[in-house]
């Protein structure tokens, strides 16, 4: 098991979410500041290539190498143009948007919470719909309390889904078509709140994790296989790097909604990294 120690690869920034590797580059983006923004391995030279005023704003990579974003706010799923604008690639019908995947056919899976926790609404179970790559939408799966981070393993046969607050990832076997079926607890994380995540090439998920302020790897059926202590809580992560074994987290300090409606202390979010043994695999 690689020992290497946690490394600050940027900070100073807010509320920062959705880690995806592409090339030889991190992006993520910073909710507070509405932008993605791409950075080398070691932090340097950090770049916005998008702004959007959304609020999640999530990214993921389509296999023809193109970024697609989530505007969460006007119910849109964008995709960036080589000439930096961009431009709708799908309806999604209404706002209230989080993450997203790409899987290595070109489906895209975006889900969303079934109420707004921002605005106090009442608790509703979210979902998770398909778009396929004719912009068709089309809801796939329901009964998620709380969804977040979605993870596909390079076979494209599942779809992993990180339930919040049921403390568990959900998986689903996908269809030739895109459609999600045999729905399974893939593990039981105990007192473990999984937000952004990622899989490896031996079939193990990392997950991030805001309250418990750890990113943790496990195996299918919960066994854990490895724990990152962090000083904030962790957003989310993604496996990167040259040799794709480099463990990117984004994380900051949470202090929840209400009181001045600022989660995040200006400041606090930070790009971190750490050297792990197992190479990432599948999307993100």
């Amino acid at each position: 098991m690689a020992t290497s120690e946690l490394r600050t690869v940027l900070t100073g920034r807010g509320l920062v979410e959705s880690p995806r590797w592409h090339g030889d580059r991190l992006y993520f983006s910073d909710w507070t500041a509405g932008e993605v923004i791409a950075v080398d391995a070691s932090g340097d030279e950090p770049e916005v290539v998008a702004r959007v005023d959304s609020l999640p704003l999530c990214t993921a990579w389509s296999p023809e190498g193109r970024l697609v974003l989530v505007d969460s706010t006007r119910g849109r799923l964008l995709r960036l143009e080589p000439d930096g604008s961009l431009v709708t690639q799908a309806d999604l019908g209404r706002p209230g948007w989080n993450d997203i995947v790409v899987d290595g056919r070109g489906n895209t899976y975006v889900n969303g919470a079934g109420f707004d926790l921002m605005a106090g609404e009442e608790f509703r179970p979210g979902s998770v719909s398909l778009v396929t790559p004719d912009g068709s939408v089309q809801r796939v799966a329901d009964d998620i309390a709380f969804p977040n981070g979605m993870t596909v393993p390079p076979d494209n046969a599942t779809l992993i889904v990180a339930d919040s607050y049921r403390h568990a990832l959900i998986a689903f076997d996908i269809a030739g078509d895109g459609t999600l079926s045999n729905r399974r607890t893939w593990a039981d994380l105990g007192d473990g709140t999984p937000d952004g995540i990622c899989c490896d090439a031996e079939g193990a998920v990392w997950y991030a994790d805001v309250p418990n302020r750890t990113c943790v790897r496990v195996a299918e059926g919960g066994r854990e296989l490895q724990r990152v202590e962090l000083d904030r809580g962790g957003f989310a992560c993604v496996l990167g790097g040259e040799q794709g074994t480099t463990l990117f987290i984004v994380a900051a300090e949470w202090r929840g909604f209400g009181g001045d409606g600022v989660p995040v202390p200006p400041g606090s979010g930070r790009v971190l990294s750490l050297e792990v043994d197992v190479p990432g695999a599948g999307w993100p």
